[in-house]
């Protein structure tokens, strides 16, 4: 028997939707802020004035700035919280979970020392047996918040987890499909992130439409590159997770990622983006990951790899575009040269 709390842990603007998503399908929610401050005000306001403004939340989300109150006595986990800071939080919560609890990450990223993907975390992390669930797909959070139509994918090995998960998130406007593919969901995920920025950075140079699809169309086909070499199934990389929620974080205005990209190509420095940015745009610390996976899986990405070097090496948008059109011209579909 399971109980109708549910913990959250994260209170940025996709926690907080994602709180505010379950308890109007009927749960109790305990919605742990990093700041004391943010949980002060959304009890007292009704309102995460900080990263989700102009939503009135329900009365069902009790906000908490203290992890153990947030987590005792739940027996679902909603992790939400940057993916740089996943392992610290269920380090500081692994004592006050319940055995058996299920654990589902709605993160998107890749750990930079590890290459670990956030359910390879969780399970490295916590003690005993847990059901690990990840959920993702192409939402915003303020459209969700808002209750406005929106598709995700719940995933775990087990589908008999996945089919929960489902179930939790489910109603008449959010429709929740399942799949057994964690890797694919995960990395799907976090790598469309990457090319978000991409995209950004050609939509601020003015490059049109037909540089924005071509690179989404080949951001894909290296997504999809490392995803099968660490052992996802392609199919994955075509779904919501995958095509979806890229097409999305590529093209959509409140995409974060993109909106990096956007000043790039304006002739911004990232340190000049970032300082002005209250939350977080996981693709600037993913494009590390996503970089050592490419060397290291030996795998042609060069989107990939310009996005990197834009970012961390300080090269010019201009000639990274020169480079990207330089690189070798090969088969669409085999990756190699010629008509195989």
């Amino acid at each position: 028997m399971h109980s109708n709390s549910i913990a959250v842990i994260g209170a940025g603007s996709w926690g907080t939707a994602l709180a505010q998503l379950l308890a109007g399908n009927g749960f109790d929610i305990s919605l742990w802020a990093y700041e004391p401050e943010l949980s002060s005000i959304i009890s007292e306001t009704r309102e995460n004035t900080y990263f989700l403004p102009g939503i009135e939340l329900s009365p069902k989300i009790k906000p908490t700035s203290d992890l153990p109150t947030a987590v005792r006595n739940n027996d679902t986990i909603l992790l939400v919280v940057p993916t740089h800071a996943i392992r610290t939080t269920l380090d500081l919560i692994k004592g006050f979970i319940k055995p058996g609890a299920l654990i589902i990450n709605a993160s998107k990223g890749i750990e930079e020392d590890s290459l670990q993907l956030i359910h390879q975390i969780v399970q490295h992390t916590l003690p005993g047996p847990m059901d690990i669930a990840v959920f993702s797909g192409p939402t915003f959070a303020s459209e969700v918040a808002k209750s406005m139509p929106s598709a995700a994918v719940a995933a775990s090995e087990s589908e008999g987890i996945a089919l929960r998960v489902q179930e939790l998130f489910s109603n008449s406007w959010f429709k929740v499909f399942t799949s057994t593919d964690l890797i694919g969901v995960e990395l799907g995920g976090a790598l469309k992130n990457v090319i978000a920025i991409a995209t950004g950075i050609a939509d601020g140079l003015n490059l049109g439409f037909n540089a924005r699809a071509a690179l989404i169309t080949r951001g894909s086909v290296e997504i999809k590159r490392i995803g099968t070499a660490l052992g996802a199934r392609p199919e994955t990389f075509s779904g919501l997770s995958g095509m979806g929620d890229l097409v999305l974080t590529c093209t959509g205005d409140l995409s974060r990622n993109r909106s990096v990209g956007i000043k790039l190509g304006q002739g911004q420095s990232l340190q000049e983006i970032t300082q002005g940015m209250k939350m977080v745009a996981e693709g600037i610390r993913t494009v590390k990951s996503a970089f050592r996976l490419k060397q290291d899986l030996g795998i042609q990405a060069s989107i990939i790899e310009e996005t990197y070097r834009v970012l961390h090496e300080n090269k010019s948008p201009q000639q990274a575009l020169k480079d990207l059109m330089k690189v070798e011209i090969t088969s669409e579909f085999t990756g190699v040269k010629g008509l195989e």
